[in-house]
């Protein structure tokens, strides 16, 4: 123990013990106690200032539940983690408490994905748009043009978007994670970028799928247009302007107008339960796309509220029999997975590294392991080398 501290990098070590003991919560005070030191002498230790004794380093290591080689390995070093935030308020301290869990576990997995990168020896996928202007347009004019520049720019056309998610992440490149974000009700998404980890978003998935696909173009949004001033907000101007994105992004005007002309020309009229089916077409809430449709003039105000006061919405969706995820999302992209995956194949990972990149104990990472390769008989890694070449 002592040679390997002897070579470390203090001030490396000293990020890896803060990033660690904020994972799991503990202040300052309460680490300084485990190792019979006051809160300066910790302090130092964080700023690499001090060097750690081995005995203090185990007992860091079991206050923070985590195993010494994950303190002491080389690992990629990140920029200090900003993140903008999709909230619709302003939060107590408490609940920038308990938010803090969330940025440091989206900071901890986008690392780690980088790091399954360089293991594997591939690069991140970046089919980056230059950042957008918007210089000369009014706030919905630019929300739009922008939206429509991004459909054509995907090839999206102009209907509804299925598996977002994956378009963002294979056909963008960015990493995306579904965490769980308490208190649920004030936080839905969040956005980091940084030249070295590219593009990265995480969404609360304690939400239902249809305000997880608005957040997650809410904070694409941010990406296309704020991507190197990160911020955080409550629903000021750029929030709005973000909102205003995701509705056109989602539910383009050419395709949306075709589609609820076509439907009223051939019934005569618009039912509320044609206008539930569309909005469970375009993966959004009713509300959203009642919001849509008045902007579009296809409904007045008063009937939407009619609407809105009117409908047992989910029941309603159930007693239809339309498709509503209601199961949480997999915290982790399908590439992330398999890179975790085809390191433990190589040998390149232990078995508690393994469970360590996909947060599980060692028996469930065994069981998605387990999972890939019954889901891919064939030599699946050389395959995914082939197509991340």
């Amino acid at each position: 123990m002592k040679n390997i501290l002897d070579t470390l990098n203090l001030r490396e070590l000293g990020k890896e013990l803060q990033l660690a003991r904020n994972k799991k919560g503990l202040t300052q005070e309460e680490a300084a106690a485990v190792i019979e030191v006051a809160r300066t002498t910790l302090t130092a230790i964080e700023q690499g200032k001090r060097r750690l004794k081995p005995s203090e380093l185990i007992k860091l290591a079991r206050a923070y539940n985590c195993q010494v080689h994950d303190l002491v390995r080389s690992r990629p070093q990140i920029e200090p983690f900003q993140v903008q935030f999709r909230g619709s308020q302003q939060p107590s301290e408490a609940d920038k408490q308990l938010i803090q869990g969330s940025i440091d576990l989206l900071a901890e997995v986008s690392r780690n994905y980088l790091e399954l990168e360089q293991l594997i020896g591939v690069g991140q996928i970046q089919n980056y748009p230059p950042s957008y202007k918007m210089s000369g347009l009014s706030y919905k004019e630019a929300a739009e043009h922008i939206a429509q520049k991004e459909r054509y720019r995907l090839g999206l056309g102009d209907g509804p978007i299925y598996n977002l998610r994956n378009i963002l992440e294979q056909d963008v490149g960015l990493r995306i994670f579904y965490l769980e974000m308490q208190p649920s009700q004030h936080f839905s998404g969040m956005y980091h970028f940084d030249e070295q980890l590219g593009g990265c978003i995480a969404i609360n998935c304690l939400h239902p799928v249809e305000r997880r696909n608005y957040s997650l173009t809410h904070e694409y949004w941010h990406f296309l247009v704020d991507r190197y001033a990160p911020s955080v907000s409550y629903y000021n101007y750029q929030e709005r302007l973000a909102d205003s994105f995701a509705s056109y992004f989602l539910m383009p005007t050419d395709g949306l107008k075709r589609h609820y002309n076509d439907l009223k020309q051939a019934q005569g009229k618009i039912t509320p339960i044609d206008l539930l089916t569309m909005a469970n077409y375009y993966g959004v809430s009713f509300e959203a796309f009642l919001n849509r449709l008045l902007d579009l003039a296809l409904i007045s105000p008063s009937i939407k509220d009619k609407l809105i006061r009117g409908i047992s919405i989910r029941q309603t969706q159930q007693d239809m029999g339309l498709n509503l995820e209601r199961e949480r999302p997999e915290k982790f992209p399908v590439r992330y997975l398999y890179l975790a995956v085809q390191a433990w194949d190589r040998h390149l990972i232990t078995e508690g590294q393994l469970a360590h990149y996909l947060q599980l104990s060692r028996v469930e990472a065994r069981e998605v392991v387990e999972k890939i390769h019954e889901e891919y008989a064939i030599e699946w890694f050389d395959l995914l080398e082939n197509i991340m070449a």
